[in-house]
């Protein structure tokens, strides 16, 4: 491919954390990032206008779920996802292949593709590598990603292998239909938890050439070693000059130890789906708010966040809005947790470019710790 449009800045002197930027047609994302994720063209609970607001660069929104509603042509109508879901900012979009693996009893993987019913009325559908890009070059979106074949975990090493090496060779179809040079392309590296299954992958995907590489197959079951133990197994045989993408992670402990291992761009529904559950997260730890201790709570939820809820509401409030099923508690409660996300990933990124994240991340878990 031509040149790299990531450029690294600098990395830190005790771990494989990295400062740089990604360059879209829609902007330039910094990085390390998180990207709150859209799944039907929304951010559920909150506004573009919000999401500026906390400080997103780059979203993600889901090509399965608008392949099937409202449908990537209607989406063209409106000149791309951006226009059609008023956000001016870069957009990721995942292939669907998780999406795909997690309707196991509805899907069939083939070589040639994934033949599927969907999840809403039931009828049959078929993604090829080719669709997937054609769809997500429909769309408009900045940064597509290959169609990929998921792995469970556990899974035997012969069934991890085949899944692997079909990832591999859809990668190629992927990289030859994809026409639109401006969109970038990622690839990623499956592999499961096969440390020499990784490497094979990951050398497979960097010689077959894309924009950016992403490490699928993860947080599907696996212990946090495990998960640890393959990032550092795949990040090595990535190129250095190119950026580096956890999908589907995680927690604020797991952007901590990926950046820590040289990750650069996430993604996670944890913070909005906790946020809808009544999880918050904090700099000292989750707080639960419908539990009875927050009822006459008049703090923020976190006093060292500035967020627009911690700015304005008290425990209390938001408690009484949850356990009174209000509307307005998934908004205020969606906001807090993305902006404690994006804010924890600025801090990491100025640690990274003091090159003291080593003290960040000790004094981060210390702040778990003392609670």
């Amino acid at each position: 491919m031509s040149e790299s449009p990531y450029t690294l800045h600098c990395s830190s002197s005790e771990s494989g954390a990295r400062r740089g930027e990604l360059q879209t047609r829609h902007g330039t994302v910094q990085t390390p990032i998180f990207m709150p994720v859209g799944t039907q063209a929304t951010v559920k609970a909150v506004t573009p206008e919000n999401l500026k607001e906390m400080g997103a660069q780059i979203i993600l929104g889901n090509t399965y779920h608008l392949y099937i509603r409202p449908g990537h042509r209607l989406i063209e109508k409106f000149g791309g996802l951006h226009n059609f879901m008023h956000w001016d900012r870069p957009i990721l979009t995942d292939s669907g292949g998780f999406q795909i693996f997690s309707l196991q009893e509805l899907a069939k993987i083939t070589e040639e593709g994934a033949s599927f019913r969907s999840h809403l009325d039931g009828s049959k559908l078929f993604l090829a590598p080719e669709d997937a890009i054609e769809v997500q070059q429909v769309l408009g979106s900045d940064v597509m990603m290959c169609l990929d074949t998921c792995i469970p975990s556990p899974a035997d090493r012969k069934t991890t292998e085949d899944s692997t090496a079909l990832t591999g060779r859809w990668a190629k179809r992927c990289r030859a239909a994809h026409s639109n040079r401006e969109q970038l392309l990622f690839g990623i590296v499956q592999g499961g938890m096969y440390e020499d299954l990784r490497r094979k992958s990951a050398e497979e995907m960097v010689a077959t050439g894309f924009d950016g590489y992403a490490i699928g197959g993860l947080s599907v079951g696996e212990s946090k070693e495990q998960m640890h133990d393959m990032i550092e197994a795949t990040v090595p045989y990535l190129p250095k000059d190119h950026a580096v993408y956890l999908m589907g992670v995680g927690t604020p402990e797991d952007l901590v130890e990926g950046v820590w291992r040289g990750v650069d761009m996430f993604d996670c529904v944890m913070p909005t789906r906790n946020a809808r559950n009544g999880t918050l997260f904090t700099s000292t730890g989750k707080v639960v708010i419908k539990n009875s201790r927050y009822r006459e709570d008049e703090k923020p939820v976190d006093e060292r966040c500035s967020c627009y809820t911690c700015r304005n509401y008290s425990r209390a409030y938001l408690r009484h809005l949850f356990v009174s099923r209000e509307i307005l508690s998934y908004h205020l409660n969606t906001i807090h947790n993305l902006h404690f996300y994006l804010a924890l990933m600025e801090e990491i990124r100025t640690a990274v470019e003091n090159d003291s994240f080593g003290r960040f991340r000790k004094d981060f878990y210390g702040r778990l710790e003392s609670e």
